[in-house]
């Protein structure tokens, strides 16, 4: 997600940017070969392989948000009692597994760094060590009750971040990924029992 940027910030960032070229007229040496080649392999904003700053932003929080549910999903074949929610954690599992490989993709395409920012980052859909730990204590109705409040959780906050990621993305294969996510989850969501 972009916050905005204050007007001071700009004035100060334009200072220094002014400062910057205004130093390095000053220096030049003379004229300086130039590389076409690199200018027309630059990434363009709208096509494949130019990240924005929201495309970024959600491939590293959802890598983070889908990574560290996992553990959550992997406990309920062993500890839940309602047949209908081990086999949509199954389901979850299985679709946020794929989703990983293309995020994990995107996120080297756009040459992230390997440490994820996000990673463990207390918000809302993002299932915690803690959270885990309690569930894996739970057998039956009461681990039922925890996997369907954190997976709601989760999947409600996915729907937000992906719907931003389509509005203010502007990478086209992380956009159509956001898309994709936002429709599995709305399925998940609906398959979820009420609570």
């Amino acid at each position: 997600m972009e916050l905005p940027v204050s007007v001071g910030m700009r004035a100060v960032t334009g200072g220094c940017l002014l400062t910057l070229l205004l130093g390095a007229a000053a220096c030049d040496p003379g004229p300086v070969a130039t590389a076409p080649a690199a200018v027309a392999s630059s990434p363009v904003p709208g096509r494949s392989g130019f990240f924005g700053g929201t495309d970024l932003a959600w491939v590293e929080i959802t890598i983070a948000m889908d990574e560290q549910l996992l553990p959550l999903l992997a406990l309920a074949p062993g500890r839940g009692a309602d047949a209908g929610l081990r086999a949509l954690a199954a389901d979850v599992r299985a679709g946020h597994e794929q989703e990983l490989t293309v995020l994990r993709a995107l996120h080297d395409q756009a040459g992230l760094p390997a440490e994820n920012p996000h990673e463990g980052m207390p918000m809302p859909g993002m299932v915690t060590p803690e959270q885990v730990t309690e569930a894996a204590a739970a057998r039956g109705p009461a681990f039922d009750e925890l996997l369907a409040r954190h997976l709601r959780a989760h999947l409600e906050q996915g729907v937000r971040l992906a719907g931003s990621e389509q509005r203010a993305g502007v990478e086209p294969q992380t956009r159509t990924l956001a898309a994709q996510a936002v429709a599995n989850r709305i399925r998940f969501l609906e398959k979820l029992p009420p609570g």
